[in-house]
């Protein structure tokens, strides 16, 4: 195996054993050999000029499938494969065309139906069989960028959102990484033009999310518990925490939320659940701990599954394109109707109560149209000088020590700054006492991953109201934690909407190149962290345009 695409990777090169992630090398191998089946797919799809909604579900369900702790079952990983190939050749069957490039790659023509011939043929198409450093750089960056997309896509398209021209672009970016004569300039502009979709598909999936359960209220959030058995629920699939709400109403069975489902908190249509008691936890890599002590079965919707320990194992439930060997699936809904949770609400009717690890309230609910209505008082506030920078710090949390610098940072920061923040990396420093300016808060949580749209469309409507040229012209720093796929996405998203000097840490990713690392730096000052004071000193003297103040 090799796998470079989380910031988890091992000595920061690759992993090349056994996953940090916790996947094993077949499974490891297989994810890929998913990938490329999904590759072969699209080539296929493009060249028949075929819009086929079956190929559509496949192609993003197996590139949700191989993101960083979504699917740990070899055997599941195989009948997608199955699928794919099926897909494939019945796309194939549809080109007329003798020469084309759908019958003459080997994505289009290599063949398996076992898992043994699945994970010999894996061993052949991995990351390392591009040769050439920077193109197999650019290539990831791609498919990386594609994995994040097609993760909030896959949102979307439970909600009954979808986008055609989301899809072809999809199809164009996988054919175009078999594609040997494509020149380095011609990837990396394929690469910024999946920043573009990957706004549309965030914008979409915003859309989806807010006209399903109104749009995000600034809401206090329960950390304690309930004197009633529990179901934890975590991942980002807002569909099936409705479902889920629904079917436990009237049981005696409350329903928190855990890691990424914490901004469900925040949706009119959701909170409104008597027994949605609040959220219990931290971010996904404390699992291990937490799910021991809640005590009641525990659902993953999405990404974010950490190898479960057998002292809870048997409480675990997944769904959707998540998956472990050994833990119970909950099938998908079938056409016209909810997902069926009965065995999960039955098995927490039998559990204790959650223990206590916490108590008290946090405060989120603040994307895009909470903040707008708060547009001028914040304006105010930069005008006067109360505030001096906002401070974008958005992604994701993980387990690594390095992680400390973002609690430090948060912490340490001028008590005139605000920190505009989405995804887990909430957590390293949402339950500080931070504070806030003329009642602002100090940390205005817009929500999940996919919300970092939200912080997009925040800073536009700043560069409005102070009648700027140049986002970059706002006082806004951008000191961003990452860690899978869908940060490379949100990534890529603001390098097309031309933000520049965006700090990502703890490292840069291992599948940059010397060269497309530079190019990064050289076009859009992409750079990375170092010490927490100098760092706030070096952000507190750049990004700030005359007379805003």
């Amino acid at each position: 195996m090799f796998c470079y695409q989380c910031q988890e990777t091992a000595k920061g090169t690759g992993c090349i054993i056994k996953g940090v992630c916790g996947k094993s090398e077949d499974v490891s191998n297989l994810l890929d050999l998913l990938s490329y089946t999904s590759k072969g797919v699209s080539i296929c799809c493009e060249n028949a000029e075929i819009e086929d909604a079956e190929v559509n579900d496949f192609v993003v369900d197996a590139l949700f499938t191989s993101i960083t702790n979504v699917n740990f079952d070899k055997y599941v990983i195989a009948e997608k494969i199955k699928k794919g190939l099926e897909l494939r050749d019945r796309l194939k069957s549809q080109c007329k065309d003798p020469e084309c490039a759908c019958k003459l790659h080997d994505a289009g023509n290599w063949t398996g139906s076992t898992i043994e011939e699945f994970e010999k043929k894996a061993e052949t198409i991995g990351v390392l069989s591009t040769e050439n450093e920077d193109v197999r750089s650019l290539r990831e960056l791609m498919i990386y960028g594609l994995k994040g997309l097609a993760a909030y896509l896959h949102h979307a398209m439970a909600l009954g959102y979808n986008d055609k021209s989301i899809h072809k672009f999809i199809k164009k970016a996988l054919s175009s990484t078999l594609n040997d004569n494509l020149s380095v300039d011609e990837l990396v502009a394929l690469v910024l033009e999946c920043g573009k979709y990957s706004v549309d598909t965030m914008a979409l999936l915003d859309k989806a999310n807010t006209e399903s359960y109104g749009n995000p209220e600034i809401s206090e959030v329960n950390i304690g518990v309930g004197k009633k058995p529990g179901i934890l629920i975590s991942g980002h699939d807002l569909k099936d925490m409705e479902e889920l709400l629904k079917q436990t109403e009237g049981t005696g069975i409350d329903v928190y939320t855990h890691g990424e489902m914490l901004p469900a908190n925040y949706y009119p249509a959701l909170k409104k659940y008597d027994h949605f008691i609040g959220n219990y936890g931290n971010a996904w890599w404390q699992q291990n701990k937490e799910f021991d002590s809640f005590n009641g079965p525990i659902l993953m919707t999405t990404n974010c599954l950490v190898p479960p320990k057998e002292s809870y194992k048997a409480r675990v439930y997944t769904t959707g394109s998540v998956g472990f060997e050994g833990v119970t699936h909950i099938p998908d809904r079938e056409e016209g109707k909810a997902k069926d949770f009965s065995q999960i609400i039955e098995h927490a009717k039998n559990c204790e109560a959650p223990v206590e690890i916490e108590t008290g309230k946090i405060v989120g609910g603040f994307a895009h149209n909470q903040v707008k209505q708060l547009a001028d008082k914040i304006a105010d506030a930069v005008k006067s000088g109360a505030i001096k920078k906002f401070f974008v710090m958005a992604g994701c949390d993980g387990r690594h020590k390095t992680r400390n610098y973002y609690t430090e940072f948060a912490g340490k920061l001028p008590k005139d700054t605000v920190i505009l923040t989405a995804g887990c990396a909430k957590f390293r420093y949402n339950k500080l006492n931070l504070g806030d300016i003329g009642g602002i808060p100090r940390v205005l949580d817009a929500g999940q991953c996919n919300d970092s749209y939200s912080l997009a469309v925040i800073a536009l409507k700043l560069k409005e109201v102070f009648e700027l040229n140049d986002i970059n012209d706002l006082p806004i720093a951008y000191n961003i934690a990452w860690y899978e796929q869908k940060a490379v996405t949100v990534l890529l998203a603001l390098l097309y909407l031309g933000v520049k000097n965006i700090h990502l840490g703890p490292t840069l990713p291992a599948f940059l190149s010397p060269n497309v690392a530079k190019v990064l730096i050289d076009k859009f000052g992409i750079a990375g962290i170092g010490e927490v004071e100098d760092d706030i000193e070096m952000f507190m003297g750049l990004y700030t345009k005359d007379g805003i103040n």
